[in-house]
């Protein structure tokens, strides 16, 4: 995983045991079936074949057999392979391949719950509320409301609207709430993105009714 717009960091995981001399090692990185992205030949780096969107974006740890891919961006997600050859008796022989999946993650802005309504609040009238979040990469889960009064708390489900922009495919994501107005007693609501298991979820400042 990396962040949008930051360096992402994909290893070769080869144990280089025979301590080969890296200039009998041809080490190219391809994503895909196609794009070249980066070519160390026998020690020299070599840019000929490189695929135009990666050229001055890589540059490759050779101690630590990783390539940096800079300013990583959401067109870059996918399969990357490492392939290294040795000279061996003047013909390349593959002797190393591994292959790393790269996602990327954009941070959503915090979840802000706004009001859709005009005029006075009148107990038994309906409170329409909205919450969303903008900018962030994937796609999220689900985006939830909690509503707490007294001792109880529930969610209820609801729709969520989502939107992706075409140039930078970032998301924008937006939910409405639709609920009487509490009476008499102090109602707290809270919307949720929920990101996926590993990325947890973001709350908005709660609303006090």
């Amino acid at each position: 995983k990396s962040f949008l717009n930051h360096t992402a960091y994909l290893s070769c995981y080869f144990p280089n045991s025979q301590k080969t001399d890296i200039k009998d090692l041809r080490v190219f990185w391809q994503k895909g079936d196609v794009e070249v992205v980066h070519e160390v030949y026998y020690g020299q780096e070599k840019h000929d074949n490189l695929s135009p969107k990666y050229i001055n974006r890589t540059k490759m740890d050779m101690d630590k057999w990783t390539l940096q891919l800079l300013n990583a961006r959401i067109v870059d997600e996918g399969q990357y392979t490492c392939i290294i050859q040795h000279r061996d008796k003047g013909s390349p022989k593959v002797i190393h391949t591994s292959e790393c999946l790269l996602h990327i993650i954009a941070n959503y802005s915090q979840p802000e719950i706004a009001w859709l309504h005009t005029g006075e609040l009148k107990p038994n009238e309906y409170l329409n509320l909205s919450c969303s979040s903008s900018g962030g990469y994937p796609e999220p889960k689900q985006m939830t409301w909690l509503i707490s009064y007294e001792n109880t708390t529930y969610r209820p489900m609801h729709h969520m609207d989502v939107s992706q922009d075409a140039v930078t495919k970032l998301y924008n994501v937006t939910s409405k709430l639709n609920i009487t107005v509490p009476t008499n007693t102090l109602t707290n609501i809270t919307c949720l993105l929920h990101l996926g298991e590993q990325l947890g979820s973001l709350a908005s400042v709660p609303l006090g009714i």
